[in-house]
């Protein structure tokens, strides 16, 4: 008798799978960028962080799924923390959830909702501080998430500093986690703990805000805006008005301010991957073959202002492949390394501004904790020259 066709049309057909290439095949199916980076991880790493990022992926699809309300999504969030941190009532989760979903939620994350169970019966096999760590970033996330699904985002978040604290929840714990991660496996890269910690969630923003400067149209095609309305009222342009037909001079403004000061969280991603032993190639190709994709997005996004859909601002295979090339050859030189950012980042900043709100917080200097204050966020990293 032949076996089952593997498929994720077909979840009953991943039971047949390792544990690796059950979490490999999910990756494909959710994200090829990552199904891409994470195998660049030694053994040691590949197993915990393809969890982490599928846990991510369950909470994401719980808080972009149209058919659910805000509270029932914050339940959803809630019990999904519980499930997470004890590894119980998965089976019943994962079958009160799943008949829920829409058909606006892709087949892979269908699929991921399904086999819910054995993605946590598999987070429980790690040590108990990956455990911790995966856990604490999926509470951040799913406790963070819906303090702006609740809001009504069609004219963008009010300040920079809301902006920060959005992409802490969604990216930056994320980072953090990773950095948990990377330091639990190797006490070489423990030594810079405090630092990484600090850095990874600049990182985690960096990545963030490429996407959403990338994703400005299909976001505002679902009434939803991620950009914040102080920097565009410094340049004189309503983000209320925004729509695939906005042609403004001043919108486009906004656009490179903001591009400057991702361009400078990336700058910190470099910082981050220096950090890194250069023997460990695996973790430094994982960092900076996304970095490199951030950094030649931004730049297509420059590029061409007034585009108008993500298709048109997303970097082609070649790109990926040219990244790839370029970091294996140099990955392991930070003085190339640097060289190379420097090149091909330069056109991304606005030297002649600076964003200035007095008591002039950085997301990344604060704690966790206090992250989730609103008071405590009153502006983001100023933009200046390196």
């Amino acid at each position: 008798m032949s076996e089952t066709r593997i498929s994720l049309n077909n979840p009953k057909s991943l039971a047949q799978l390792s544990d690796n290439d059950f979490q490999a095949a999910l990756l494909e199916g959710v994200s090829r960028t990552f199904a891409l980076t994470i195998p660049q991880l030694p053994e040691k790493l590949y197993g915990a962080v393809a969890n982490a990022y599928l846990l991510c992926r369950i909470v994401d699809t719980i808080e972009d799924e149209v058919s659910l309300s805000a509270s029932e999504k914050k339940y959803f969030c809630a019990e999904f923390i519980n499930v997470v941190k004890t590894g119980n009532n998965s089976e019943p989760f994962a079958v009160e959830l799943a008949p829920l979903l829409s058909n606006q939620t892709i087949p892979a994350e269908h699929t991921l909702i399904h086999v819910l169970p054995r993605v946590i019966q598999i987070t429980h096999t790690f040590d108990p501080d990956q455990i911790e760590a995966l856990a604490c970033c999926v509470e951040t996330m799913a406790e963070g998430m819906p303090i702006f699904q609740a809001q009504d985002l069609q004219g963008g978040l009010a300040t920079l500093a809301d902006l920060d604290k959005y992409c802490y929840f969604v990216a930056g714990c994320v980072g953090e986690m990773l950095a948990k991660l990377f330091c639990h496996y190797s006490s070489e890269i423990a030594v810079n703990r405090e630092a990484l910690l600090k850095l990874s969630v600049s990182f985690g923003q960096g990545l963030q805000m490429t996407n959403i400067l990338k994703d400005i149209w299909d976001d505002a095609g679902r009434g939803v805006c991620w950009l914040p309305q102080d920097i565009f009222t410094e340049t004189g342009f309503d983000l209320g008005s925004l729509n695939a037909q906005t042609s403004d001079e001043n919108f486009r403004k906004g656009l490179e301010r903001l591009i400057g000061i991702a361009q400078e969280h990336l700058h910190d991603a470099l910082k981050y991957t220096q950090l890194l032993p250069a023997h460990e190639t695996g973790i430094r190709n994982f960092c900076l073959w996304a970095l490199g994709m951030a950094v030649l997005t931004l730049k297509k996004i420059k590029q061409n202002l007034a585009f108008n859909s993500s298709e048109q601002v997303k970097i082609s295979r070649n790109s990926v492949k040219a990244t790839i090339f370029t970091t294996r050859l140099i990955g392991r030189n930070n003085f190339m390394l640097s060289l190379l950012f420097n090149l091909t980042s330069r056109e991304l900043k606005t030297p002649d501004w600076t964003y200035s709100v007095p008591s002039s917080i950085y997301a990344s200097d604060l704690t966790a904790s206090e992250l989730y204050a609103p008071e405590a966020m009153q502006s983001s990293k100023a933009n200046s020259d390196f």
